[in-house]
């Protein structure tokens, strides 16, 4: 069974995101969201939160999973025994970030296949920082992210003020 990660903090998970996991999910017999537990950025959700926004993204998706983790992505990937993982690409900065990546990851598990799936059009400048932002800010954010995301960010954002 062919099995990828695709690995993020997911801080809230975007249309951009699920654009790519569906896309994924037609690659590979079994995809598995990791939400990362502890990045080194802010978050506005805790794991918890983010790996249940998560789930009721892909509910559609029989088999797409979702796991939280820490520590070395590859870490992760072995132990679930994947043999790829998956990242999205908006712009050359996400290139140049991903690359770096991709060369690190490789010495450090030479065995790991990076997919790199290039963000639609529609999605090229769609981030969770820029869709916190707006939000923040009283913006529509409705045709960025599912529902039940859009939900809880205006709930998130405005118990935060």
């Amino acid at each position: 069974m062919t099995i990828a990660i695709y690995p993020g903090s997911f801080d809230p998970i975007t249309d951009g995101h699920l654009d790519v996991a569906i896309r994924a999910a037609k690659l590979f017999e079994r995809l598995i969201i990791g939400v990362y537990d502890a990045p080194d950025k802010p978050l506005l959700f805790t794991t918890e939160e983010r790996v249940e926004l998560v789930r009721q993204a892909i509910v559609n998706l029989p088999n797409v999973e979702v796991k939280s983790f820490t520590g070395l992505t590859i870490d992760f990937a072995r132990k679930v025994k994947a043999q790829a993982m998956v990242r999205g690409l908006r712009m050359g900065a996400d290139f140049e970030r991903e690359f770096d990546l991709a060369m690190m990851n490789k010495k450090l598990s030479p065995e790991l296949e990076l997919v790199c799936l290039m963000a639609n059009q529609e999605y090229q400048f769609l981030s969770s920082s820029l869709l916190k932002e707006a939000a923040r800010l009283g913006g529509n954010i409705d045709n960025f992210v599912p529902k039940h995301v859009a939900t809880a960010l205006r709930r998130k954002v405005h118990s935060k003020m």
